[in-house]
């Protein structure tokens, strides 16, 4: 039996990814340096941020530090405005609630953004708790923030389901022993998440309400 699902944020729940790759484009452009290809930026996402710039500029250690405080300081401008929730995510939220689902989320983004982003589209309240990178635990697709979330919940494995958008979420949630839910409209492609080998596949948000 289900009893919580532990979402992904970036590309799950939030289409992020305009926002993102902007301001990306503007910490490249400060630091005069070449600007990724789009697409190259769309697949980091999911990683931590400093390994996702330290990955798309082949930087060194010292710069990648830069190249994440820089984009910290464009966040409130070119990200955060350009930020919106998937369609049906809201209200297929509020009835996995109704149906007294337990709800948390599992994000590589950080504490900050990830809670003034919920705030500014009302969605904070649907979640129990949740952990990000700022809890300092081995990245995905390690199982470390899984395992955290249902040590903290009292969960066992098998009342979990994992959601997300990329290859990272689902190997991710493999490896904690929990099902895994791929959804199509996020970052990775069909394919890519096919090679992942979630559980299950959905189209869109919605379709979640009938794995429970």
């Amino acid at each position: 039996m289900i009893r919580a699902i532990l979402f992904d944020f970036d590309g799950t729940l939030a289409d992020t990814a305009p926002g993102i790759v902007k301001t990306m484009q503007e910490t490249f452009r400060r630091m005069q340096l070449p600007i990724p290809d789009e697409r190259d930026m769309r697949a980091t996402i999911g990683l931590p941020l400093t390994q996702a710039l330290q990955m798309l500029g082949q930087l060194n250690d010292a710069d990648a530090l830069i190249a994440t405080r820089l984009y910290k300081e464009l966040f409130p401008t070119f990200e955060a405005s350009d930020v919106s929730i998937f369609d049906g995510v809201r209200d297929t939220l509020a009835r996995l609630r109704d149906h007294g689902l337990r709800l948390a989320i599992v994000t590589s983004r950080e504490s900050v953004s990830l809670d003034m982003i919920c705030e500014h589209h009302g969605i904070r309240d649907c979640f129990e708790t949740r952990v990000t990178h700022s809890d300092h635990l081995p990245s995905k697709p390690a199982p470390d923030m899984v395992l955290a979330l249902l040590d903290r919940m009292q969960l066992d494995r098998n009342e979990v389901l994992v959601v997300g958008d990329t290859t990272y979420d689902i190997e991710m949630g493999n490896r904690a022993g929990c099902r895994t839910v791929a959804v199509t409209y996020g970052n990775h492609t069909r394919q890519q998440l096919l090679s992942a080998h979630p559980t299950y596949m959905i189209d869109s948000f919605r379709q979640l309400t009938q794995l429970i």
